[in-house]
């Protein structure tokens, strides 16, 4: 009856296959919950292993991104190091002092690798300070944020002479310009042929701020770090010599 073809068939037909579709609906829903229960184990296990899969390939994941960005960053270093008139040693990051964390680092270089107190920092974006203590195997440099740092700088544009320091609230900063010294937000600061330190034209950071000492007409300004400072896993140690 179900597969007549005449259309006034039609409604009954479906109202015929509604009124069936029920028990076995009812029927349906307790088999369904049986075989749940009897196929809980497997696939709770499924479950397991495939977390775990996914563990692993996530783990994988990030340790291959960490040797790309490992990689990056050494082809920028070993670029600029290229560049670099002087001879250099590569070190890494290996610590910082916890007593002044963003202003101290402490590499995987010392005194057996021809590192010397007073030597320049540089990484491939910037300055980033100077060594001050050495071991046989390890040396501590002060940041250029740090107030023992001080190096002899320009404005690049304006060829205006200043000292540039580190502050006790942890930024840069270049003092003694010259009263109306030609200076603005926004000029590029690089090391001067006068400091004893660091080679000429490695470039400091950027004028944020310029501002004239109340005790004296001397101009000083607040400089943005080329460098990360906080970021920093792999230096350059220059030779001047």
């Amino acid at each position: 009856m179900l597969f007549i073809h005449p259309d006034f068939f039609t409604p009954f037909k479906f109202s015929v296959l509604k009124v069936v579709n029920i028990p076995i609906r009812i029927i349906a829903i307790p088999l369904n919950e049986i075989k749940k229960a009897l196929t809980y184990h497997r696939t709770y296990n499924d479950y397991r292993r495939l977390r775990l899969e996914y563990s692993i390939l996530r783990e994988r994941i990030i340790g291959m991104d960490e040797v790309i960005k490992e990689n990056n960053r050494l082809a920028k270093l070993l670029e600029f190091k290229r560049r670099l008139v002087f001879s250099s040693i590569a070190a890494s990051v290996i610590g910082r002092d916890p007593s002044s964390w963003n202003s101290v680092i402490v590499i995987d270089r010392g005194r057996d690798h021809g590192v010397e107190q007073g030597m320049a920092v540089v990484s491939a974006l910037g300055v980033v300070g100077k060594i001050a203590e050495t071991s046989a195997d390890r040396s501590k440099v002060v940041l250029l944020t740090d107030p023992e740092f001080a190096a002899a700088a320009l404005v690049k544009r304006s060829r205006e002479v200043g000292l540039v320091t580190g502050t006790l609230q942890g930024m840069s900063q270049m003092r003694y310009l010259s009263g109306g010294a030609d200076v603005q937000a926004g000029d590029i600061v690089i090391t001067s042929k006068l400091s004893s330190s660091f080679p000429e034209g490695l470039l400091i950071g950027e004028v944020t701020e310029v501002y004239t000492d109340k005790n004296s007409s001397a101009v000083n300004c607040i400089i943005r770090p080329a460098a990360s400072l906080s970021q920093l896993e792999e230096v350059l140690v220059v030779h001047q010599r």
